[in-house]
């Protein structure tokens, strides 16, 4: 009989040649444990999914008793599902006035397509404003609009009409006109290493869009529900997006993304042609119970209020290392600043034989990933340092 190891190998399809292939059996708070019994601080939260750790107990008794209610039940927005429309009154009541109608969907990168139909079917225009080393999916559409040809040329033709712009360059900005329908945007390029958008610069994005009627697009799929040090980076900049994207960190470890925009920007998608977005499990009735819970928590728990002591904690333990010439970050979102990929492997591999999971960048792999659920402690935290320390002192 075939081990789980061979099963996934020989009939899981792969997306590189060399996965971490962990075989993990449990996970708890911010642990995650393999077949043998080992275990390991999970210190980049599934990818900034697990802001509240893995399984919190709110967030499991959720997701069962929306089990013994009911399932998937019909298409996107033809049924009244209790979690579903509670979930969206809670997200509306956390945002500003004009972010408050959402479309649900299974994905950050679904979430990224939704928005920009939405912009391209509200403005009546077509091309739009996307940056260099920006990050947003996989799927075609979002594949078009991140900022990495190596990673595009492959899949080519994508789609028309984007231009590709430099991060936190006012000058730049001028690129945005009249036939503009949206700037999609990161605050903080994730894949890029943790480059946070400048305040001058993100109030003059904000203002250019203004002038020439373009949507702004903001992807908090990373980002959002508190990692940054508020609940939505965008509070940061005392400005508010037109389209708001969320995913990762909302589901509370369930698959979930949502576009919000207002109701007027919203509503052209039922028209013209009638059922213009539609998804099947979009919103999934369980999913939603989850990050309804998942809101809860980290309100109820005030993980936000934390963030920021947190990230100067691990900044101030990680500084003892000489190997690190830079340390870049957004509440706990942060970058290592290494010489080399080949240096980023044998940290990374040396910290996980000793129990501490971390990761590199997709367009950045001369740091290393720090992102631990939002929960973790300052125990924890001295302890997950000390790992890291060690793997670069060993160097």
């Amino acid at each position: 009989m075939l081990t789980n190891r061979q099963l996934f190998l020989n009939n899981l399809a792969q997306t590189s040649d060399s996965p971490l292939a962990l075989e993990i059996t449990k996970a708890e708070g911010v642990y995650l444990f393999d077949i043998s019994g080992k275990k390991y601080m999970d210190l980049i939260s599934g990818i900034s999914v697990s802001n509240t750790g893995h399984r919190h107990p709110a967030i499991v008794k959720a997701i069962k008793d929306q089990v013994d209610n009911y399932l998937h039940l019909m298409v996107y927005g033809e049924y009244i599902q209790s979690p579903q429309v509670k979930l969206a009154g809670a997200l509306a009541a956390l945002l500003p006035e004009r972010l408050n109608n959402c479309y649900f969907v299974n994905s950050g990168s679904e979430a990224v397509e939704g928005a920009l139909k939405l912009a391209k079917r509200f403005t009546g225009r077509s091309k739009i404003i996307c940056f260099k080393q920006a990050y947003h999916g996989s799927t075609q559409g979002a594949l078009s609009v991140i900022g990495d040809e190596s990673y595009q040329t492959p899949f080519g033709p994508l789609l028309p009409g984007i231009t590709h712009i430099e991060f936190n360059s006012t000058d730049a900005l001028l690129s945005i006109t009249e036939e503009t329908a949206c700037v999609i945007i990161e605050p903080v390029q994730g894949e890029a290493g943790i480059i946070v958008g400048k305040p001058g610069f993100i109030t003059a994005l904000r203002n250019r869009c203004n002038e020439t009627g373009t949507l702004l697009i903001f992807d908090e799929i990373q980002t959002g529900m508190g990692r940054t040090g508020t609940m939505f980076a965008f509070e940061k900049y005392n400005i508010i997006p037109d389209i708001l994207l969320l995913a990762k960190g909302l589901g509370g470890g369930m698959p979930l993304g949502a576009f919000i925009s207002s109701h007027e920007i919203m509503q052209t998608l039922t028209f013209n042609p009638v059922l213009g977005h539609i998804t099947t499990f979009g919103g999934h009735p369980v999913s939603c119970a989850a990050a309804l819970a998942n809101i809860d928590v980290i309100i109820n728990e005030k993980l936000v209020e934390n963030i920021e002591s947190k990230r100067k904690l691990i900044i101030q333990l990680l500084s003892k290392s000489k190997a690190i010439s830079q340390i870049r970050s957004a509440g706990l979102m942060i970058a290592l600043q290494l010489d080399n990929y080949a240096h980023v492997k044998r940290v990374i591999d040396r910290c996980i034989e000793n129990g501490v999971i971390l990761d590199w960048f997709l367009f950045n792999d001369s740091s290393i990933r720090i992102a631990p659920p939002l929960t973790i402690s300052n125990e924890q935290i001295h302890e997950a340092c000390r790992v890291i320390l060690e793997a670069l002192t060993e160097d």
